[in-house]
């Protein structure tokens, strides 16, 4: 467990001084946010804020991750490396469409047909690594099988492993575009993607220190309950170091924004909750966990599908938070308590994920 306190601690620090380093250098290169003109009049004034801030998140979880391995002494794991690849991948992809923006000095970046390929190619690549590197133990880091709290018996490759291996792509490749999405639409107030995913990752860091101490692999003897994760130790470090990275990147990026963390932050910590849902075999308990990223999705897809039916708009403004904004709530008031829902909405995610253990047992 030290391993969690080292990435933990190293990512913070890391973070925390390395922010303001990089906001220097981004006020001195004048990349600055550009601001939607279809959004509220109040965010006209955060034009030219420092945005691109998820590299400092990236090389911070991956200073605390090799720390942790330099402690340890031990060689990384498969379900790390690949963890890691799917985040920095999600974050480059995002760090494109950042630069494109202030490059041409406009609010929009990449295509969403060069976005969508871009995701693709590291999704593709995960996803089919994700089966292959058996252990001593015969597991691979993912499974074909569709999970909830652990392996169903619903089994992507019920026609042969071929089949299998390409349907298990298009699930994962899905997983990781929706989750990337989600806390990409949910970036839009100061603080609110980071406090969100500190407190969805936090419940990550719980469900894979629990899963390492109820491991199937670590026990003599077959006990009901417990868990076939591959690398659960190894997941709960990148967890930690995700975790302190946030914590450090907050402090400048609570309101008033220092510097925002884009959609370098956004793609990558999206990228990554997925990546923690099909590694530790928790598909749609991931649902509940990050059920606030959802309920935001779900808001601008109502918004989007009740306008081309009847041409009237169900909210002021979407994605939700625009709407609250809109209707005269103040913008730190709306992202404290959005923080509290999101934690809610993870005790009943933990609630379910510990009351399935019980019952197992």
């Amino acid at each position: 467990m030290l391993s969690i306190l080292v990435s933990a601690s190293v990512a913070l620090i890391v973070s925390l001084v390395g922010t303001p380093l990089f906001i220097r250098f981004l006020v001195h290169r004048n990349y600055g946010q550009f601001i939607r003109q279809d959004g509220p009049t109040a965010h006209f004034t955060k034009r030219g804020t420092p945005t691109m801030g998820g590299v400092v998140i990236i090389l911070a979880t991956i200073a605390g991750w090799l720390a942790s391995i330099v402690q340890s002494g031990k060689l990384p794991t498969a379900s790390a490396v690949l963890l890691i690849f799917l985040m920095a991948g999600m974050g480059l992809i995002g760090f494109l469409d950042d630069f494109i923006k202030i490059s041409n000095q406009r609010s929009l970046g990449l295509s969403p047909r060069g976005k969508i390929i871009g995701q693709g190619i590291v999704g593709i690549i995960f996803s089919v690594l994700a089966l292959q590197f058996r252990n001593s133990n015969g597991a691979t880091p993912a499974s074909t099988k569709i999970s909830f709290i652990r392996d169903t018996n619903l089994d992507l490759a019920f026609a042969g492993a071929t089949v299998g291996l390409i349907l298990f792509v298009i699930w994962a490749n899905f997983l990781i575009t929706a989750w990337s999405n989600a806390v990409n639409l949910t970036d839009g107030l100061d603080g609110l993607a980071t406090g969100i995913s500190l407190i969805v990752f936090g419940a990550y860091l719980f469900v894979s220190i629990w899963q390492y101490n109820q491991n199937c692999a670590f026990q003599v003897t077959s006990i009901a309950g417990c868990y076939d994760t591959r690398d659960p130790l190894s997941l709960a470090v990148i967890a930690g170091a995700i975790i302190g990275a946030l914590f450090g990147f907050l402090w400048w990026n609570g309101s008033p924004a220092q510097i925002f963390m884009g959609d370098t932050g956004s793609l990558a910590l999206g990228g990554a909750l997925a990546g923690f849902s099909i590694l530790s075999r928790t598909e749609f308990l991931a649902v509940i966990l990050g059920g606030l990223f959802v309920v935001i999705v779900l808001s601008d897809v109502i918004q989007i599908g009740f306008f081309k039916a009847t041409g009237r708009r169900v909210f002021k403004m979407a994605p939700l938070h625009h709407h609250f904004e809109l209707s005269g709530w103040g913008e730190v008031t709306i992202v404290i308590r959005f923080w509290i829902i999101a934690g809610i909405f993870v005790f009943l995610g933990l609630g379910v994920f510990y009351g399935e253990w019980v019952v197992q047992r």
